[in-house]
């Protein structure tokens, strides 16, 4: 597939405008952020894409009314802030041709690839230290942004100031909440605990309705059951300001259906289970970018 990130080879570009988007892949995630940009109340036409997909672009334009492009040096031409949404495995070569027009342009990079480091996007750019370090911002969202109520991750780079962080933040909170990590690092934790967790939620309720179809409940019961259930738990833990323990132990009776079911899970050792399962998830992101080194 052919990449729309050919940099121009005239290197000069306008003054970057600070309230001007420029987004690199117009995926599902770029339009989660886009839609959320628009619908609170971001001019359209602030916003540009780089999209290779002619579809693609046809749909972004009238579902937001945003610009696109099949060219990303056109859509970041004069962007104050560029967003990387494409896929981790094009990052360093959609960065290296962008290269010229990063340095030229100075805007604030915020990356939403998995696994890939500011060190490493900052290399991809050219380097530079000091005045002349890239200001990146590496994120990571969640598939719930497409409803308004993801969460995301983000960490810094010092060379990314006060307004940039503010900006890097009004743009994902388009999505759902924000939380700032000071430790890169700990940014693959991120993508094990919340980025990858939908899949966890929607493997339990998986589980659960299976679980209540042996049981002889109708298809459809099981289903409106478990989901309602899900959606229900959610609501009180994220409104309750209790602690899921706390929130636990009052609905488990002691010697009571949800006792038995609970210890089950207990003595089936559930706690060491997701304890594994995060840790290999983290373990994944970190090879992820070695990989891509």
């Amino acid at each position: 597939m052919r990449l729309p990130m050919t940099a121009s080879p005239n290197p000069q570009s306008p003054t970057p405008n600070p309230g001007s988007t420029a987004f690199i892949g117009g995926g599902n995630m770029a339009r989660s952020l886009i839609g959320g940009l628009v619908a609170r109340g971001v001019d359209g036409d602030s916003i540009r894409v780089a999209e290779p997909a002619d579809a693609a672009r046809q749909a972004l334009e009238a579902d937001f009314g945003v610009a696109t492009f099949a060219d990303g040096a056109q859509a970041v031409d004069g962007a104050g802030i560029w967003v990387l949404a494409v896929k981790p495995q094009v990052l360093r070569q959609v960065c290296e041709a962008l290269a010229p027009l990063a340095r030229a342009q100075r805007p604030v990079l915020v990356s939403i690839a998995a696994g890939i480091t500011s060190a490493q996007i900052a290399r991809w750019l050219g380097g530079g230290e000091g005045a002349d370090a890239p200001a990146i911002v590496r994120c990571m969202p969640n598939t719930p942004a497409m409803l308004g109520a993801g969460v995301t991750g983000l960490f810094a780079t010092p060379a990314v100031d006060a307004a940039g962080r503010e900006q890097a933040q009004a743009l994902l909170s388009s999505a759902g909440e924000t939380v700032w990590i000071e430790d890169e690092a700990k940014m693959d934790a991120v993508t094990a605990t919340s980025g990858s967790g939908p899949a966890y939620v929607f493997l339990l309720a998986e589980a659960m309705e299976d679980a209540a179809i042996r049981q002889g409940l109708p298809d459809d019961a099981a289903r409106k059951l478990v989901l309602q259930t899900i959606l229900g738990a959610a609501r009180m833990l994220t409104e309750s300001g209790e602690a899921p323990a706390e929130l636990r132990r009052r609905v488990t009776s002691p010697g009571g259906t949800t006792h038995a079911a609970v210890e089950t899970f207990e003595t089936g050792g559930l706690r060491e289970l997701v304890d594994r399962a995060i840790g290999n998830a983290a373990e994944r992101g970190r090879q992820l970018s070695a990989a891509n080194d």
